[in-house]
Order: structure tokens, then C-alpha cells, then sequence
């Protein structure tokens, strides 16, 4: 009598990746997204709804060093990361400060209060050109901090099958932070692409990467193209 084989398994990469309880777990194409936060006219131009009511002098001396280093460094490499993903064939999706009315009367009181408005459909709402979206990757508006409080993003990653969620964006301390955290708190495993993400100040930014180093795998976009393998 012979012993029948056994069935062939399918080791889950992923599981067995994640199975040390870690956050320092290397991407798995199968199951990445990438999303990038608040890359969009209204806070990355001189001219965007954010900076409104502010003398080009006053915006210079207030924002000018944050619009020097976009330009040179942050905005470049959010376009080789994004280039990278798109080659591997990851998921790349955006979010953007957007309400679903034109006055507004849906976005959130911390944004009312702020007095944050981006009409539907208005060019502060766009993506920037740079990084514009491909003809069939995701944009999510969204009317409140956290990406995840004011859509339903939580429910397109679950059917994309996302475990790990790579986040690059704007600004750092803020919409950044609170999708990093809220991402951990709903079971992804978040990595944060330290120099595709930038705030006001690089004393913001240094402040912010240490709050929530305790959340989230933190790595140079170097490092992540080179451990999808498109370095």
C-alpha cells in the first residue's frame, strides 16, 4: 500500500514575513499599496487656496525654504518612487484635500473652523502634475485629516487584498501622521518613506519622524526601490 503524496502548499509570504510580530517586514509586492497624501495644488503651489490672503513677501519669508526643498528634493523623489511602484506593479493610489460640495458644508468642523475649503472638482484639489495619476489608479477626496475618517478607503484596500501600506505625502505632522496611525490601528502594516514626505520646517519633520517611529517601518525611497527590485 502506498502513502498517497501530499497536497502541494502555497507558502503565504506575507505570513510568513510578518510571523515575528515586527514592523521592519520587507514589502510584498502581492499585498503593497502605496498611497500618497496631499500632493495637490491647494498646499504644494504659491498660488494654492492654502497660502490664500498671504502677500507673495509673507509667504516667502514664512514658506519659502518649505517650497525650495519641494521643489529640489521632495517632489523628485516622490516621482522616482512612484516610477519604481509602477514598475513593480504595485498599487499606487492618491488622496487629496477635497470636499464633495462646493461650499463645503460636508467637510469636517476642524476643517471649517481652519477655514479649509477645496471646491469639487477645482484645480487646489488636483493632484500635482509631477505625480499626476495614472488613467486607472485611485483618487480618494477626502474632508478631514485622516484619510481614513472621511473615506472609505479602509474598504478598497481590504478588497485589494493591502496588508502592507507604503504612505508618502503632506504634510508630515499632520494628514500624514493621522493615516499612519489610523492604518495601524485597522491591521496594516505601515511603512513611511521618510524623504517623500515633508512639512514646513525640517525641525517639524525631524519632531514628527520620532512621534511615530513607534508606528510605522521608517526607510529612504532608495532603500524601498531597491527591496522591490527596481533599484
Amino acid at each position: 500500500m502506498t502513502t498517497p503524496a501530499a497536497a502541494p502548499t502555497t507558502a503565504d509570504p506575507f505570513a510568513t514575513a510578518a510571523s515575528a510580530l515586527t514592523r521592519d517586514v520587507p514589502l510584498v509586492p502581492a499585498v503593497s499599496a502605496l498611497l500618497f497624501i496631499d500632493v495637490q495644488n491647494f498646499s504644494v503651489r504659491r498660488e494654492g487656496g492654502e497660502f490664500a490672503g498671504h502677500t507673495p513677501e509673507e509667504i516667502e519669508a514664512k514658506y519659502g525654504a518649505f517650497f525650495r526643498q519641494l521643489e529640489a528634493s521632495t517632489i523628485p523623489t516622490m516621482q522616482r518612487l512612484q516610477a519604481a511602484f509602477r514598475r513593480a506593479g504595485i498599487e499606487v493610489m492618491y488622496t487629496t484635500i477635497e470636499s464633495l460640495t462646493l461650499d463645503g458644508r460636508d467637510r469636517s468642523l476642524d476643517y471649517k473652523v481652519t477655514g479649509f475649503n477645496v471646491p469639487r472638482g477645482s484645480w487646489d484639489g488636483k493632484v500635482i502634475d509631477e505625480i499626476a495619476p495614472g488613467e486607472d489608479e485611485i483618487v480618494l477626496p477626502k474632508s478631514s485629516s485622516s484619510v481614513f475618517v472621511s473615506t472609505h478607503i479602509d474598504y478598497i484596500l481590504r478588497n485589494l487584498g493591502v496588508k502592507q501600506l507604503v504612505l508618502a505625502g503632506l504634510l508630515t505632522d499632520q494628514c500624514v501622521e493621522s493615516a499612519v496611525r489610523d492604518a495601524c490601528d485597522l491591521g496594516y502594516l505601515v511603512t513611511l518613506v521618510t524623504d517623500a514626505c515633508a512639512t514646513i520646517t525640517p525641525e517639524r519633520q525631524e519632531n514628527s519622524l520620532r512621534t511615530i517611529k513607534g508606528y510605522c517601518r521608517q526607510i529612504t525611497t532608495d532603500a524601498l526601490i531597491a527591496e522591490i527590485g527596481q533599484g
